[in-house]
């Protein structure tokens, strides 16, 4: 599995991403992020809701509370236009992060050999 640090890291990321296009409440959001991780990611739902909560205070999101006849209340949560662009940016960084890592440890270096000190 993963270090907690490194989720810890990511989890602004997985949130907007799992929002992007749609309202979700908190439960969805964790259970989304569950499945498009192959399972891999299980968030403690204290994690999950200080995120949303600290997403919130930044302005990405928004929470609506919703009632249905027959359900509890619950937070529906939509990314703002910050958070559109929080998450843009965010995928850039990760993206170009990424392909750092890729190239700092050493697949593509086929043939390079280490460099002299």
């Amino acid at each position: 599995m993963f270090s907690s640090d490194l989720k810890r890291g990511s989890m602004d990321l997985f949130v907007l991403s799992a929002l992007d296009g749609r309202s979700r409440h908190g439960y969805d959001i964790g259970k989304v992020l569950e499945v498009r991780s192959g399972g891999q990611l299980q968030l403690p739902v204290s994690t999950l809701y200080s995120t949303l909560y600290r997403m919130e205070d930044r302005g990405w999101i928004k929470g609506r509370w919703v009632e249905k006849g027959g359900e509890r209340r619950r937070c529906f949560y939509t990314l703002t236009p910050a958070g559109q662009t929080a998450l843009h940016t965010q995928r850039q960084e990760w993206a170009a992060f990424a392909a750092m890592v890729t190239l700092v440890i050493g697949a593509g270096h086929a043939g390079l050999g280490d460099v002299a000190e």
